[in-house]
């Protein structure tokens, strides 16, 4: 088995936290990371998106309100992070939060399959929703690209 933890995608949803609860239950007592992924520069295309998304050009950069929705941003992903890994932690694991900053042009599934790698984890949890037959984008590249085994829990679907 390898040494590393157990890495937990955690985005917030209702199926990231099916699957930590869920997996929480499998493996009780193991080491485990709960990744939040937030997306470093949104604030700064969300400030710039109104004007552009309607064809008229582009208004000066507020830069101090970007950096603000920055701000809020990354502070959402600590505070859901610190939550999860709560969770986890009242579920029997020996949790900890991990916030990763990542380019907007990197997928959510790059950043955990890197990190898998470079924590030498000896799983990645990733939860997939209950609508279609069909895997998600972040958990079929996770499942294709891992270089440890992956759980995917399916939310329930009623």
């Amino acid at each position: 088995m390898r040494p590393g933890p157990v890495l937990i995608g955690y985005d917030g949803s209702r199926s990231s936290e099916h699957a930590l609860r869920e997996a929480s239950e499998l493996l009780v007592g193991s080491p485990a990371l709960v990744v939040v992924v937030w997306k470093a520069g949104l604030g700064f295309e969300l400030i710039e998106l109104p004007a552009s998304s309607i064809g008229l050009p582009p208004e000066p950069l507020d830069v101090r309100a970007a950096l603000e929705v920055e701000r809020s941003i990354y502070g959402g992903a600590q505070e859901g992070a610190a939550r999860a890994a709560a969770l986890a932690r009242e579920l029997g694991l020996d949790a900890e939060p991990l916030v990763v900053a990542e380019e907007l042009d990197v997928p959510v599934s790059e950043t955990l399959v890197r990190l898998a790698r470079e924590r030498d984890a000896r799983a990645l949890v990733v939860g997939a929703h209950a609508h279609g037959v069909m895997l998600g984008r972040v958990s079929r590249d996770v499942v294709r690209d891992a270089p440890c085994p992956v759980l995917v829990i399916r939310e329930p679907t009623a």
